[in-house]
Parts: structure tokens; C-alpha cells; sequence
């Protein structure tokens, strides 16, 4: 069995995982995305499901296996099943270049339904592997995202909307931050994410009334007596 045909052997029909991977860098908030091998088509990280597998446990798989961290922040934000949601001229272009066996052809043209899910990862802390498909894996800016198949424009846009309604829960700026930042980092982050700008008394106000800030005493060496606050998650 080539390595094109093991991806699909173990796997459950008709449902699929889509994950949208975030990181921040550059005050720009990033989403992963891969280019499939011999082709223009690019595609949000996903896979299958393996017929012994909860549906979470392969979504810490696949990020697992395209990022190499383990101990990740993920959420399931929604189900995608539009009965158009997939473009058939791109999935033959996609069996074609990669040429799967006839014996898979038929599996991957089924009808899936996908589910997906978003993490938060450091950007600095990945190891991008890519697979038997993949001839690519990068971070885009969330607002110069290649054209994306299929319905994968759309799920990110929910995924950045998931993102953006849980943005004070302190779980999103823990795991995009370093572990020591100043308020105006946090600031971008927020901003980057809401694709917005904020006022920043009332960004700092609203953060340190929510009470999982801790400020550091010791103070950030930037410019004298300019020099702000560092700050971290309790």
C-alpha cells in the first residue's frame, strides 16, 4: 500500500475534520494553510477520522501531527454540510495530480460533512510536517489568505468570529502571547484578531478589571523612563 492509500485506509466515511490553526506574529494574527503537492490548491490542515477515534481525539491528532505540539488549546466551533460545499472540478484536479488509487477514489469523492475546530498556537514553538499530500505548509495573514477550496474561506471566517466572541476569556491571549508581554502587545493582539482598532485606555481598563492579568514589577527595558509594564497570565 503506497503512502497516498494508508491515509485513507483506517478511516470513517462521510465525516471530516477541518482545522483552523491561529498564531501571532508581527502584530499580524496567522493562519496556517497547506498547498497540496503538484498543484495551486490550498487548503486548510484536515483529515479523517479513524473508525476507533473520538471525534476531539483526532482533532488533537491532526494539529498534533501538523504542528508537533501536543498540549494545545482547541475548540469545535461549528459543522459545515452544505450540499455544495465541495467543488467538484478542484477535488478531480486533486485525484488526478495526486494520483490515488482507484481502490480510494471512490472514499474521497463521498459526500463529507466536516467538522471543525480552531487552536491556538506559538508560531515559534511549531515544527511544520507535512504529509504524502502536502507540498507546502506556511502562515498567511489572516487577511491575505490565498484562495482557499472549497467552503474553507467560509470556515475560516466562522473560526475568526468563534475566536473574536471568546476574545476575553483568558485562554486566547495565553496561548498567542509569550509569557511575559506589555499591554500595547496585548493590545495588538486584540486588535488583530477583531480586525479593529481600540482605544487604549479603555483596552487596559477593561483587561486589568477582568483580573487574570498579573503585572510584573520588574519593568520592560525599552526606552528610559518610557519603559512599560510587562504583564503575564495568572
Amino acid at each position: 500500500m503506497n503512502a497516498v492509500a494508508s491515509l485513507f485506509s483506517p478511516y470513517s466515511p462521510f465525516v471530516s475534520i477541518d482545522c483552523v490553526i491561529f498564531g501571532f506574529q508581527n502584530r499580524n494574527l496567522k493562519v496556517l494553510v497547506l498547498k497540496f503537492h503538484q498543484t495551486e490548491i490550498y487548503a486548510l490542515p484536515g483529515g479523517f477520522i479513524k473508525e476507533t477515534e473520538d471525534i476531539d481525539a483526532a482533532a488533537h491528532r491532526i494539529l498534533s501531527e501538523r504542528t508537533g505540539v501536543k498540549e494545545v488549546y482547541l475548540e469545535q466551533f461549528g459543522v459545515f454540510g452544505k450540499v455544495n460545499r465541495v467543488d467538484s472540478e478542484t477535488r478531480s484536479k486533486l485525484i488526478e495530480a495526486l494520483d490515488f488509487p482507484e481502490t480510494h477514489k471512490q472514499f474521497i469523492q463521498n459526500r463529507f460533512v466536516s467538522i471543525g475546530y480552531f487552536s491556538l498556537v506559538d508560531v515559534n514553538q511549531v515544527m511544520l510536517n507535512k504529509d504524502a499530500v502536502s507540498e507546502s505548509l506556511e502562515w498567511f495573514d489572516i487577511e491575505n489568505l490565498p484562495t482557499l477550496m472549497h467552503d474553507h474561506q467560509e470556515i475560516v471566517e466562522a473560526a475568526r468570529k468563534s475566536l473574536s466572541d471568546d476574545l476575553y476569556n483568558h485562554a486566547v491571549g495565553k496561548n498567542l502571547m509569550p509569557e511575559q508581554f506589555t499591554m500595547n502587545e496585548l493590545q495588538n493582539l486584540h486588535e488583530a484578531i477583531l480586525g479593529t482598532k481600540l482605544t487604549r485606555t479603555n483596552f487596559q481598563r477593561k483587561m486589568l478589571s477582568l483580573g487574570f492579568l498579573e503585572r510584573i514589577e520588574k519593568k520592560f527595558t525599552g526606552k528610559a523612563h518610557k519603559a512599560p509594564f510587562l504583564y503575564s497570565f495568572r
